[in-house]
């Protein structure tokens, strides 16, 4: 059982109130940590700000020859890391062995883009006006940043706030969930270990309650960072109208299978990712249009790979699906099937809860747009299938959402994959692969209600940096 304490400006300190970090799997006790106050905060921010303005901030080569070293021991740490992260989180262990090595890379990736950071030269001849003008840009950091990392990916989305962000030389105050703090401080362990300087970085953990209103509320905080829920990051960006707020939400995303496409193939990988971590991942496939012809034939393909997923303890090696995070969002996920049933779908596979808790992969076909497993974020293991009379009505439907995260299409036409390219309306677009997949180097975000930034070390830096015109008169 491991204990944490709060990492305040980069000095540990410990709090009267604790709070127990439960298995989501079986509700033992996995550790302790440390509860933090508005006090707390406060102190944080007041901190990070003054390292801001102090100018003490490591030049572009240090922070560079950090996050690689960092990116070093992570890898050196990586089973450790990946068994604190399995045990509070429920994701069964070779997914989170996965998660450890994708965030080795983003430290590698923003490493990369701690070298590149340069401005621009201004084409100031461009105009009469610039005649004897020499024009360029400076790119320089915005100031504090609060970051409110999510439960479903504790890691590499923690990675995917303080990498870029230290990169671009902005200090961060990171609030992680409270059902996943443990994976954060041992992340923040790390980085002190290779040097992060004081006031760069704290780690609060406690009641969003209680701390959320630190981060919108005090001007010092220039950038907020927010993976979640729809409802919550609009809330904080109606809260925050003069920061820098960076969105990422939810989605439903769709995925195609046209007549064309290799059944089996298609097959293989929306069984391996439609499911993974119980379908608590933004871009889990959840809505699937397959093509009248080849409907049958798709699910003679699909149905056998997913009833021989293995459901249940996470941290043994053969689980491909484990736990939902809590019991009310797996009895909020039951209900919705039951619904769809009671409205005329019709279950395939799954749909029951198991004898340990958990709840199986689930196909569901017969669905209709409007039910809840097509039209809201079910976020959990089940995939509803809609079958489409041709591709036209496969996009629309696709479209047819107020989330546009990911979404995928599986075919061996060309011209339907360059379609599809242009025509679907969402922040990534996968080609015979799962929505589910994602490059931790490619710029990765939505549309509408999945939000309103791009992640991706060399896209997310610039988010935490701005860009300062010089213009200097030439003698003549």
């Amino acid at each position: 059982m491991r204990t944490g304490q709060l990492l305040i400006a980069g000095s540990w300190e410990d709090t009267a109130e604790h709070t127990e970090v439960l298995s989501p799997y079986d509700s033992s006790v996995v550790g302790t940590v440390a509860v933090a106050g508005r006090e707390h905060i406060e102190r944080a921010i007041d901190l990070a700000h003054e390292a801001h303005r102090s100018g003490a901030r490591p030049p572009e080569h240090a922070r560079a020859e950090m996050l690689q070293a960092a990116a070093v021991q992570i890898r050196e740490r990586a089973e450790e890391l990946a068994q604190v992260l399995a045990a509070e989180a429920g994701k069964p262990i070779k997914a989170a062995r996965g998660e450890i090595a994708r965030g080795a890379d983003t430290f590698e990736f923003s490493a990369v883009e701690a070298r590149k950071l340069c401005g621009e030269v201004i084409p100031t001849t461009g105009s009469s006006a610039g005649v004897d003008k020499l024009g360029f840009t400076l790119l320089q950091p915005k100031g504090v940043v609060g970051a409110i990392s999510p439960f479903n990916f504790p890691f590499n989305l923690v990675c995917h706030k303080l990498a870029p962000a230290f990169a671009a030389g902005c200090p961060v105050v990171l609030k992680p969930s409270g059902d996943t703090p443990l994976i954060a401080l041992e992340l923040a362990k790390i980085l002190l270990d290779v040097g992060w300087p004081r006031g760069f970085l704290s780690v609060v953990t406690g009641p969003s309650s209680e701390l959320g209103p630190a981060f919108t509320e005090r001007e010092e905080v220039t950038v907020l960072s927010f993976t979640g829920s729809t409802d919550v990051g609009y809330r904080i960006a109606s809260d925050s109208p003069k920061k820098t707020v960076l969105l990422e939400l939810g989605s439903n995303s769709p995925v195609i299978v046209d007549e064309s496409a290799d059944l089996a193939f298609a097959a293989e990988r929306i069984a391996a990712t439609a499911f993974s971590y119980a379908g608590q991942s933004c871009i889990s496939a959840q809505r699937l249009y397959v093509h009248a012809d080849v409907a049958e034939a798709f699910l003679d393909e699909l149905l056998p790979r997913v009833e021989a997923l293995v459901t249940g303890d996470p941290m043994d090696d053969a689980t491909d699906v484990g736990p939902l995070i809590r019991t009310h969002d797996r009895d909020r996920i039951v209900s919705w099937i039951e619904e769809a049933v009671a409205a005329g779908a019709r279950i395939r596979t799954g749909g029951a809860i198991n004898d340990d808790g958990t709840l199986p992969a689930t196909v569901l076909d017969q669905v209709t747009p409007d039910m809840k497993v097509s039209c809201q974020e079910i976020f959990g293991p089940v995939l509803a299938v809609q079958v489409v009379a041709d591709f036209e009505e496969a996009l629309r439907l696709s479209n047819d959402s107020d989330f546009g995260l990911h979404a995928g299409l599986f075919t061996t036409t060309l011209d339907r994959a360059l379609l599809a390219a242009r025509e679907l309306d969402f922040g990534g677009v996968t080609i015979n692969e799962s929505p589910t997949f994602r490059l931790d180097q490619q710029p990765y975000g939505g549309v509408r209600d999945s939000g309103n930034t791009r992640e991706g070390p060399a896209w997310a830096v610039h988010d935490y940096l701005e860009e300062k015109a010089i213009l200097i008169t030439m003698p003549r």
